[in-house]
């Protein structure tokens, strides 16, 4: 069950559990900061024009084909 829950998903992309664990949560504080960029962007539309694209563009070009070796 443990294998299963904590191990089995990281080492589809040959990462340890704590090196899965690093690069989710950096995704997830790109994320944060891409949401951030929205919101200043829907009251001050002449700010952030271009950064929440930017940051999900970086993202992608990182995640995409992950563990496709």
């Amino acid at each position: 069950m443990i294998q299963r829950i904590f191990l089995d998903h990281p080492a589809t992309v040959n990462e340890s559990f704590f090196e899965h664990f690093l690069f989710a949560l950096s995704v997830a504080g790109a994320l944060f900061l891409a949401a951030m960029a929205a919101l200043v962007h829907a009251f001050i539309p002449c700010l952030c024009q271009k950064t929440a694209s930017r940051i999900v563009a970086r993202l992608y070009a990182r995640t995409h084909n992950r563990g496709h070796n």
